[in-house]
C-alpha cells in the first residue's frame, strides 16, 4: 500500500518537527514555506519542497496547514497559488493553526462547498513536543475527516483529543489552552524577576518552585532560559499577543470577564511594543526587568 501523501504548510518552529515525524513513519511529506531554510531541513530528512501552496496541495491526500494565524490561512489556501486550487476533491484539510472559532468554522464552510473534508485540530505541546512526537492534537471534525487523519495524528503526538464533530469546537478548547499558558509564563516572568528584585538567588528560587506546589509546566520550562539570558525563539512574544487577543476577543462577544488574562495581554503587548516580539516568550520577562532596573541571569549566586 502506498504511502499517503500529504502537503504540509508553514513549516516553522513546530512545522519542522512535525514533518519530520511524519516522515520517519513512513508518509511522503511535501512541504511549503517562505523560509527556504525551513524547506531544506524537510528536504533533508527525506521530503521534498514545493514552491507554492499549491504545487504542495497538488498530490496530497492530506493537507497539513500550520501557520501563524487565520489570515495567514487563509491566504495559502486561497491567495495567489492557494492550495484550495489544487487540492483535489475529497481530500481533507487538517487545520493545526491557533485561531478564532469562528475563523475555523468559516474556513470549514468554504471548502465544504469546494468538496474538501476540514478538521479543526490545534496542537499544544511547543517545539519540543513537535519534535519528539509528543503533541496533544485537540480535534474537531467528522467521522471520515478523522479516519483520514487517524494515521499522521498518531505520528504527531501521543495524545489526540476528539472535542467535536464540526469544526469550531477544536478552537474553543484550544483558546482555554492558550489562556492558561499565557498567564502561566507570564507569571513565572513576574515571579522570578521579583526574586531577583528581592535578593533571593533566582536558581535557588527556581530549584524550590519546581519542588513546590507553585511549579507549573511554564516556569518549569521558561525559567532555565531567563536564567541562561537565552531568549532564541521556541515559541515567540508574537503567539500569545495573537492567542491572548482571541482570548479577548471572545470573551467580550460573551460578556465574560477576563481580569488575569487581559493583564497577562498587556505584559505581552508591552515586550512587543519594546521589540522583543519575535523573541522566546520567556522574554516577557524584559518588562519587568526594565522597570524595576533588574536582570535576572546575572542575578543569579555563583556557588562559593
Amino acid at each position: 500500500m502506498a504511502a499517503q501523501k500529504i502537503g504540509f504548510i508553514g513549516l516553522g518552529a513546530m512545522g519542522v518537527g512535525m514533518s519530520k515525524k511524519l516522515l520517519e513513519a513512513g508518509f511522503s511529506v511535501c512541504g511549503y514555506d517562505i523560509n527556504s531554510d525551513s524547506m531544506a531541513l524537510v528536504v533533508d530528512a527525506g521530503g521534498s519542497a514545493a514552491t507554492s501552496p499549491a504545487l504542495a496541495a497538488a498530490d496530497a491526500e492530506l493537507l497539513i496547514v500550520c501557520v501563524f494565524s487565520a489570515d495567514q490561512a487563509e491566504v495559502v489556501l486561497y491567495g495567489q497559488d492557494g492550495a484550495a486550487e489544487t487540492l483535489a476533491k475529497g481530500a481533507t484539510v487538517v487545520m493545526c493553526t491557533t485561531m478564532a472559532p469562528e475563523h475555523a468554522r468559516a474556513i470549514a464552510a468554504r471548502l465544504a462547498e469546494s468538496g474538501h473534508q476540514f478538521i479543526d485540530a490545534p496542537v499544544t505541546g511547543g517545539k519540543r513536543g513537535a519534535d519528539e512526537g509528543t503533541l496533544t492534537v485537540i480535534a474537531s471534525g467528522s467521522d471520515a475527516a478523522m479516519a483520514a487523519a487517524d494515521g499522521a495524528f498518531k505520528a504527531m503526538g501521543n495524545l489526540v483529543y476528539r472535542v467535536g464533530d464540526v469544526p469550531g469546537a477544536g478552537s474553543s478548547v484550544k483558546m482555554i489552552n492558550q489562556l492558561l499558558v499565557g498567564v502561566h509564563v507570564a507569571a513565572a516572568a513576574e515571579a522570578v524577576a521579583l526574586a531577583a528584585r528581592a535578593g533571593a538567588d533566582p536558581k535557588t528560587v527556581y530549584e524550590v518552585i519546581t519542588n513546590g506546589g507553585g511549579n507549573s509546566v511554564a516556569f518549569e520550562s521558561r525559567v532555565p532560559n531567563i536564567l541562561a539570558n537565552d531568549y532564541s525563539p521556541r515559541g515567540v512574544v508574537d503567539i500569545f499577543t495573537k492567542d491572548l487577543g482571541i482570548v479577548a476577543d471572545a470573551a467580550r462577544n460573551l460578556k465574560f470577564p477576563l481580569p488575569i488574562a487581559s493583564a497577562a495581554l498587556q505584559q505581552f503587548l508591552a515586550a512587543a511594543a519594546a521589540g522583543y516580539g519575535r523573541e522566546d516568550d520567556c522574554a516577557v520577562v524584559k518588562v519587568y526587568e526594565q522597570l524595576a532596573g533588574i536582570d535576572v541571569a546575572a542575578s543569579v549566586k555563583e556557588p562559593d
